[in-house]
């Protein structure tokens, strides 16, 4: 995420601040596309409306549409009506669904296959044997290859004759058009060649053979070349259907209906989408939390591997936090609900999936373009291939067989799959490890930066303080220390309060109120407790204000911070009262996900508010090299900029709202799923899983991910750029074109298809599939 991103509030322009006012991001379903080409005839539609820039992305069917004028969702589907297709908004308030009758296509598109391959072999065997040995020919044979052939030319085919012939009415073209036309001039022909060219009466075999001479047959190229478009398509559908299965295991971890609690006591069964913030519902066992709430009452165990991809499942009590979609697995549950319909993780998560699916990298918007104007390209070239051969050799069938060659062969089908399927594949691997990626601008980060910034508490620690050390200056009582900042400390939601006031109730019981509580981010507070003026924090809150720490508590603080402990100073009316220790535990994985980093050849920063000595010994057990200790929340991002300018790319990974800013300012933000929803906002990768493995993890299945998709668009242009001139030098039989082409999207497909065997770090292999 570059900074630029980041407008300063006053500094828009106000033409785009009333554009901003009035956006709106519409969703829409496209049915009907058949290549990278249909969805750019379907993009320059959408695009063509004022006001409206619109993404279609061909492997998802999907057009994401950015709205800033008065078009209407209605004026949005009649656009893409108008280019030849189907169309279904969807509302991004609404789950989404899965793309209409992608199961009922696949199995259409099996049972056409099926028949195409089986009529394919008796029919390419004996055209190719009347074609080597014409003596074999006996009376009626032309009409046995026909009957072979129709099954598959017209039934088996008709899908590309359906949607060429509607192409053609509106005055476009598609790959469908290609396929289409190649069926029908090698059907055509044949029926020439049959009826009333004359056979060499020597036969032909060889390369004669390969280059297709006089007379030769091309009925089995034309179900050929159904029969191996109709593969590609088929698996490309499975390969959909398989990759978007992410998506449809989310939506199946949404509950049906809740049990509500009224305020008489009586439960009330309803449908979800009735529940609203503040009501309070039960769970029992067996059955998935509705929403993202609180557990007011109860205990169970939680099972939350489907949402963190956590194995071990997690002790909910009263207090507790818990997330929808996840399973109570013993005990019962009275929730109240936080957050509900689209606001939930789970529907944040859903959003994030399908984002990340239909998102494009330039070079593939470049090929999709490119795929936009290829197919006339093709039509005219193969014109073109036709003339030249019949000016320069004379002969009719050798023209018609470089020019069904050129027809065949340049189908831009695997451009338009080369990232959308990877992006595909990879988000839903890594939505399975906990890990969501939201688009590729995320994914090229990865490949650039050198530095990744490590926030401390929350992220390699595991973000719970608790109170270990407790030193009382003379005349101070240890209940009287504790119950005056436990005090003090109790309107503060900071983990070292929440710490300091649970040890205080604890040792204390109940805790006086605070008046005139003053706090001061990063250094500590004040207020006056029992008429005593108390102030608690780092020593630097009282330097700041000319205290020194008498000489024997500093020695004190610096041991303990040498420790590993977090120091608070606290002093009561100008006077030191004591000195508290705490500590937060570093994270069992964070040393592993740390050496991991290193491997991957990437430099790591520790970024923390806690002071110097803390931060120095927690790096040194986590193996950091550099620490950046005694950052105030305001200053973090500062600090990252300054990396910046150093020449380093920089990823940062940070949980809390003091974090955002450092997350949007970094080249990539990596966001703890389980920190805040600012936090989040702010990043390009959420890491859902606790461990902190997970940020090696996302790092390597992105980079992954671009070498796939580099890989892909290799091979596509690559092909085309190879395989055009060989046919329009007459070097390729069609059937081979047609194999060739079938292939390079299969290949496509296939590599992308890799993805799913990603395999995460060690030690979380037991736990995933």
């Amino acid at each position: 995420m570059v900074e630029s991103g980041l407008v300063p509030t006053g500094t828009a322009d106000p033409g785009q601040g009333e554009a901003a006012r009035n956006r709106r991001d519409v969703e829409l379903f496209v049915s009907g596309m058949t290549c990278a080409a249909c969805a750019a005839r379907t993009s320059r539609k959408l695009n063509k409306l004022s006001g409206v820039a619109a993404t279609v992305n061909f492997a998802t069917g999907r057009a994401k549409v950015t709205v800033t004028s008065d078009v209407t969702d209605e004026a949005l589907v009649e656009a893409v009506v108008q280019a030849g297709y189907g169309a279904e908004v969807v509302r991004l308030a609404e789950p989404k669904p899965e793309r209409r009758n992608e199961a009922e296509h696949a199995r259409d598109l099996w049972r056409r296959l099926v028949v195409a391959v089986v009529l394919f072999v008796p029919l390419a065997d004996l055209s190719i044997t009347f074609t080597v040995l014409p003596g074999w020919r006996f009376p009626g044979w032309q009409w046995l290859l026909l009957a072979l052939a129709a099954p598959v030319v017209g039934w088996a085919a008709a899908p590309f004759h359906r949607v060429a012939a509607r192409n053609a009415g509106r005055g476009a073209t598609s790959m469908d058009t290609l396929v289409s036309l190649g069926i029908i001039a090698a059907t055509v022909w044949s029926c020439y060649s049959m009826f009333f060219a004359t056979a060499s009466p020597e036969g032909v075999s060889g390369l004669r053979l390969l280059l297709r001479p006089e007379g030769a047959i091309y009925l089995e190229v034309a179900a050929g070349l159904t029969a191996f478009v109709l593969a590609g398509r088929y698996f490309e559908a499975k390969a959909r259907w398989r990759a978007g299965g992410a998506l449809r295991e989310l939506a199946a971890l949404r509950a049906e209906e809740v049990v509500l609690v009224l305020d008489d006591g009586s439960h009330h069964i309803v449908p979800v989408d009735h529940l609203q913030v503040g009501r309070r519902f039960i769970v029992r066992s067996g059955e998935r939390i509705a929403s993202d709430g609180v557990v007011v009452d109860g205990r169970a165990a939680v099972d939350m591997s489907t949402m963190t991809g956590e194995s071990v499942p997690v002790e909910a009590a009263a207090g507790a936090d818990v997330i929808g979609g996840t399973v109570v697995l013993n005990g019962t549950l009275l929730v109240k609900a936080t957050k509900v319909g689209r606001d939930t993780q789970l529907a944040a998560m859903e959003r994030l999936v399908a984002d990340a699916q239909t998102g494009e990298a330039p070079v593939q918007r470049v090929a999709d373009r490119a795929s936009g104007y290829f197919v006339p390209a093709v039509l005219a070239l193969a014109v073109l291939t036709l003339a030249g051969w019949l000016l320069i050799d004379g002969s009719v069938e050798r023209s018609f067989a470089a020019a069904l060659a050129v027809l065949v062969i340049a189908c831009p089908c695997a451009l338009g799959l080369a990232t959308p399927m990877a992006l595909m594949v990879a988000s839903g691997r890594a939505a399975r490890l906990g890990l969501f990626i939201k688009g590729y601008p995320a994914l090229e980060s990865t490949r650039t930066i050198d530095t990744v910034v490590l926030d401390k508490t929350g992220t390699v620690t595991t973000g719970t303080m608790s109170l270990v050390d407790v030193h009382c200056a003379d005349g101070v009582e240890r209940t009287e220390l504790l119950r005056l900042v436990g005090a003090l400390e109790q309107v503060s939601t900071h983990p070292i309060a929440v710490a300091i006031v649970s040890a205080a109730r604890a040792e204390v019981g109940s805790l006086p109120p605070v008046s005139g509580f003053r706090d001061e981010p990063g250094l500590g507070a004040s207020g006056t407790v029992d008429g005593h003026e108390v102030r608690a924090g780092r020593a630097k809150l009282f330097t700041d204000h000319g205290c020194a720490l008498p000489a024997a508590l500093d020695e004190l603080r610096g041991e303990w911070e040498r420790r590993g402990r977090t120091t608070v100073v606290v002093s009561r009316d100008e006077e030191f009262a004591g000195l508290l220790g705490l500590r937060d535990a570093v994270r069992a994985d964070a040393r592993q996900a740390v050496a991991e980093l290193h491997e991957l050849g990437l430099r790591t920063v520790l970024l923390t508010g806690d002071n110097e000595t803390t931060a120095r010994a927690v790096a040194e057990e986590i193996g950091v090299e550099r620490v950046v200790a005694g950052v105030l929340p305001g200053d973090k991002a500062e600090e990252v900029r300054r990396l910046r300018a150093e020449g380093h790319a920089v990823a940062v990974v940070g949980d809390g709202v003091n974090d955002a800013p450092a997350l949007a300012t970094a080249d990539l933000g990596m966001a703890i799923g389980a920190g805040t929803d600012v936090a989040i906002d702010a990043a390009d990768l959420i890491l859902v899983r606790e461990d902190v493995t997970a940020v090696p993890d996302a790092i390597k299945l992105a980079r992954a991910t671009l070498r796939t998709i580099r890989g892909n668009l290799f091979w596509a242009f690559g092909y085309n750029v190879a395989a055009i001139p060989l046919a329009a030098a007459g070097l390729l039989n069609p059937l081979v074109a047609g194999a060739a082409m079938a292939m390079s999207s299969l290949f496509v497909v296939s590599n992308s298809m890799r993805l799913r065997r990603f395999t995460p770090s060690p030690a979380q292999q037991n736990d995933r599939t």
